[in-house]
């Protein structure tokens, strides 16, 4: 069972020597590289990603839901949006932000049998060109029957000539074609414009020596890398890299956290109905791996002050109850999962009970029991929202 993940050379990061960190595991990048204009094709792509025509409802681009001026996540509080071509079908999982995506690896397990990697909450696009083909033909997003629609959309858009100048005169005879030149454009906008990866937080800025974080955020800092406390740089690395580059606060694995039903999604109208990320309902090459059913990828942190919602399911819509989930769930059960008929707490209960036991329970803060002190108390929640503030991009003092 995945139970929790193997981890190496996680450390405690000293909170007085974050600054000049050399150590830490190796999702990080260098941002000493200048800024350089947009390619062809990403600036085509930029064009493509804001282009409601491209929808059956001629009212949804990708940044409708990926919305730029919200850290290119969702701008509502909906636990999931509503697409189609009347704009009134819904989805199943929370908008995912766009940023920092530039450096996920292609989904592959590990040495140790651990998966990791790939695009969208449950992994199976291994590209950034791949991930952004089902919003085009999804029913519950632009909802474009086929290729072909997509790419007759594209032949009357004001870029058409264009496209043809960066793909070739011929482009459009092509629908399997044009369509995924498409897609690469969208991939190389998001690789290429800085806008989706800046690394411009006041946590950069005081890794770089340029800013003093405050007493709050220096004791949230603490408590964010303590390994008895928050725990969170166990899936969220904090230090910079080996290379000295910027921690992206993911290592791309996958987690399994019993995060609760969310009503709210109309799919959950149906008993029968569970989400359980890596081995369905979306994703169907894993299907037979039961022991990794109900584990969703681990997200970055950047950004995450700024989010609307929480979980691939949107269940909540705060970070500080998100991280009062995470640090109470197995303390007082009572405050997230139903009651049963005779009053016990039904735990998990957005999995087959089946399932139940691929839950994270051994990991800090979710080793807990009943009757025992919550990992964080509320103060220190405080605390670690307070520096999970300075993760936000575009700091400026």
């Amino acid at each position: 069972m995945m139970t929790s993940k193997i981890k190496t050379g996680l450390a405690l990061i000293l909170l007085t020597s974050l600054a000049a960190c050399g150590g830490g595991n190796n999702s990080s990048v260098s941002t000493s590289a200048p800024a350089a204009s947009l390619s062809p094709q990403a600036s085509l792509g930029e064009k493509i990603f804001k282009d409601q025509s491209l929808s059956a409802s001629g009212k949804m681009s990708c940044a409708t839901c990926h919305n730029p001026a919200n850290a290119h996540a969702q701008s509502n509080t909906l636990a999931v949006q509503l697409g189609g071509a009347a704009l009134d079908v819904p989805g199943f999982r929370a908008t995912p932000s766009l940023r920092y995506l530039n450096l996920t690896p292609a989904f592959a397990f590990d040495k140790e049998g651990t998966p990791s990697g790939g695009f969208t909450h449950d992994g199976r696009a291994d590209t950034l060109s791949i991930q952004a083909a089902r919003p085009f033909l999804a029913p519950h997003e632009m909802a474009n029957a086929d290729k072909a629609e997509v790419v007759a959309k594209l032949q009357k858009a004001g870029y058409a000539e264009e496209f043809r100048r960066v793909y070739g005169a011929a482009i459009f005879s092509d629908a399997d074609t044009a369509f995924e030149r498409a897609l690469y454009s969208l991939q190389q906008y998001q690789k290429e414009d800085s806008e989706f990866h800046p690394y411009d937080s006041k946590y950069d800025q005081f890794l770089a020596g340029k800013v003093k974080l405050a007493d709050a955020e220096l004791r949230g800092l603490a408590l964010f890398n303590d390994t008895s406390k928050g725990n969170c740089a166990a899936c969220h690395s904090s230090g910079k890299g080996p290379d000295g580059g910027a921690p992206l606060f993911t290592d791309f694995t996958f987690d399994n956290l019993g995060v609760p039903r969310n009503t709210a999604i109309p799919a959950t109208a149906d008993a029968a109905y569970f989400d359980l990320g890596l081995c369905g309902p979306d994703r169907l090459d894993l299907q037979d791996r039961t022991d990794l059913c109900g584990a969703f990828k681990v997200p970055t942190l950047r950004n995450v002050a700024t989010r609307k919602v929480f979980f691939h399911n949107g269940r909540f819509k705060s970070l500080r109850e998100a991280l009062g989930f995470y640090v109470r769930r197995d303390t007082n059960p009572e405050e997230w999962y139903p009651l049963a008929a005779d009053g016990s707490v039904l735990k998990f209960n957005d999995m087959p009970a089946a399932y139940a036991g691929n839950v994270n329970t051994s990991e800090v803060p979710y080793n807990r029991q009943r009757g025992m002190a919550a990992a964080l108390s509320p103060q220190e929640i405080e605390d670690v929202i307070a520096f999970l503030g300075t993760l936000t991009d575009g700091y400026k003092k």
